[in-house]
């Protein structure tokens, strides 16, 4: 029972370390539930998913007021209907593919090796993108235009496979859109309470 705690404990400090910087929580959970053979049992699966629990409550608790905002302004103010409409356009490329290729993602690409790499390559990608000399041309999450969400929704499909970081692939993302780092984190965290709701779903 005690080890068991422990495990419990481990992976909810896993969660909180690794959920809210660019690298990949799935996969270092996925790591650490393999280290101590969390990962074959059905209950370890099951509480690696609802630990998420504390990052939407996390997220929410930040961005409280603001999405009271939003959802007062969806039925009056154009601007935050917009957004809104964009936070959706950028959740659905996840939502369909997810749905889709379930059971590939799951029977194959849950594989430690996998996630091993993407962290890797996934690490190599933020160094390199953090050496480009950018020029920012959006400042405000709220005001990409349409294609730009869509395209930061696609770019967010490539963390369905383990070790690749979801904030990492759609900050990088809307920094090569021309976004600048502050927008870009924050459309991430947008995108954050949409996505980790539809895993919490399935």
């Amino acid at each position: 029972m005690w080890f068991d705690l422990f495990k419990a404990f481990a992976l909810g400090i896993v969660e909180g370390l690794t959920e809210f910087v660019p690298v990949s929580s799935t996969g270092h959970l996925l790591l650490v539930q393999r280290f101590f053979g969390f990962d074959d049992e059905d209950f370890g699966k099951t509480f690696a998913v609802l630990i998420q629990l504390g990052a939407i409550l996390a997220l929410l608790s930040i961005y409280f007021l603001r999405l009271w905002r939003l959802m007062l302004g969806m039925f009056s103010d154009p601007a935050a209907r917009r957004f809104v409409i964009g936070v959706l356009v950028a959740f659905l490329p996840a939502a369909v593919i997810g749905a889709l290729a379930h059971d590939f993602i799951k029977g194959v690409l849950f594989n430690v090796w996998i996630v091993c790499f993407a962290l890797i390559v996934g690490g190599a990608v933020l160094l390199w993108v953090d050496q480009l000399d950018l020029k920012p041309r959006h400042h405000e999450a709220t005001g990409f235009s349409l294609p730009m969400y869509f395209i930061i929704g696609l770019a967010q499909c490539l963390a369905m496979i383990p070790g690749v970081s979801r904030s990492g692939a759609t900050i990088v993302a809307a920094m090569l859109l021309g976004a600048d780092r502050r927008a870009a984190a924050e459309f991430s965290f947008w995108l954050a309470i949409a996505d980790h709701g539809g895993r919490l779903r399935v």
